[in-house]
């Protein structure tokens, strides 16, 4: 445990290190790629450029921070970091540079406000919180590789069906290219690509939701190809699957992770999903009808129009075949042909007013993923009907771990 002067020492200093928080993430990873550049084999670089990775390393030191003595209170933080770490390798040998190069950055942007008893303390706050770390990871590390179909690092799948659920998101079904078997996943997991895109310097790491459920001979994701708008590029390994991986193309990915996933209880859920959100509502959908055909559930579905819908054939069968299902769909600009064929349920968005007109009761427990300000509305009109946080589950594509806290 932490001495009292070094929890003092950190907690009086976490506002300095909020204010500066954007400033010590992008130093952070200045010196620790000038230190280590194979690191960026291990890091989305996407993620690296916008500036989001920066960000949310500053959140997770200063949330630590106000957190220190008790750690618990930031624990879905914790476990979802460690389900990343666990995902692209990370281990226990690289905390100390990690620990190193973070002070030195706390330094660099705080100048001499950074005394040697403030660096002192943080130094063993990051070594107090890094063991919790490693403790949560090692235990990762081995469930998943004792699991039947587990497996260590980086595993070759090949392209068995490559199939078009929109006009930009394409499903690829993955078969493992050793014949062997391959882990369950729990619904809302995701797998891990390192991908050696041609003509780019270092391996690109992505996660994509599975989207499709458990028990199959091989995995699906559902990849939404990013086109450049409004000045910004093309997606680099989505338009990288889209465009250049074939049917037979081999893939490297590491076993399923993730703690956004389905609670195995009997209450009614609902489900919403923004965009290429839906991959992993999908797979919980799924689910939900091969494995609890008797409870409730209600999936929402929000996109643009009948064009960029995706699963749209797939969700109205499940509704149509199975008395437990019910879906809706919220176009926000459906087109002439979406009108004539009555293909939606509601033009605009995901409100307030639409869910307090389906929640099915105030045991109901919610599941929703989209775009940051999609879900963003849907966490406030979910508090608007007093949904205890409990009941309440999201995932974020994106290392900002927590709703309206960058």
């Amino acid at each position: 445990m932490l001495d009292s002067k070094t929890i003092e020492i950190v907690q009086s200093t976490v506002p300095v290190l909020k204010e500066h928080s954007k400033q010590i993430g992008k130093r952070f990873y200045e010196l620790l790629f000038e230190k280590a550049p194979d690191l960026y084999n291990m890091f989305n670089q996407t993620n690296q450029k916008r500036g989001i990775q920066q960000e949310a390393l500053g959140y997770a030191v200063y949330a630590a921070g106000e957190h220190i003595t008790n750690l618990e209170a930031i624990k879905p933080v914790i476990e979802r970091i460690s389900q990343k770490h666990r995902a692209i390798g990370v281990k226990a040998e690289q905390y100390p540079v990690v620990g190193e190069t973070l002070l030195q950055a706390v330094k660099d942007v705080l100048g001499d406000a950074a005394s040697d008893d403030i660096i002192e303390a943080w130094g063993k706050a990051y070594g107090y919180i890094a063991n919790a770390f490693i403790e949560l990871e090692e235990d990762l590390y081995k469930e998943t590789e004792s699991q039947p179909g587990g497996w260590e690092g980086y595993r070759s799948f090949y392209i068995d069906k490559k199939v078009d659920e929109s006009e930009n998101v394409t499903s690829f079904y993955l078969k493992a290219k050793d014949d062997k078997a391959i882990a369950s996943y729990k619904a809302g997991q995701y797998l891990t690509l390192a991908a050696a895109v041609p003509g780019e310097k270092y391996t690109h790491i992505r996660h994509y939701s599975l989207s499709e459920e458990s028990g199959k001979n091989y995995y699906r994701i559902s990849v939404k190809r990013e086109d450049a708008h409004d000045g910004a590029p093309a997606g680099i390994v989505s338009n990288y699957l889209h465009n250049q991986v074939e049917v037979g193309s081999t893939l490297k990915f590491s076993a399923p992770a993730g703690d956004f996933v389905l609670d195995d209880s009997d209450q009614p859920v609902v489900l919403i999903s923004g965009g290429i959100g839906i991959t992993p509502l999908l797979s919980m959908l799924n689910t939900i009808v091969e494995k609890q055909p008797t409870r409730k559930v209600t999936f929402i579905h929000a996109t643009i129009n009948g064009k960029t819908h995706a699963f749209k054939e797939h969700v109205a069968q499940l509704d149509k075949n199975n008395e437990n299902v019910t879906s809706f769909t919220c176009y926000s600009s459906p087109s002439e042909e979406d009108r004539l064929g009555d293909d939606f349920d509601k033009e605009g968005y995901v409100d307030l007013e639409l869910l307090q007109s389906i929640v099915p009761s105030k045991e109901t427990v919610f599941y929703f993923c989209g775009s940051i300000p999609f879900m963003e509305a849907i966490l406030k009109a979910l508090h608007r009907l007093d949904v205890p946080n409990e009941q309440i589950h999201y995932e974020v594509f994106s290392p900002v771990a927590i709703l309206g806290e960058k």
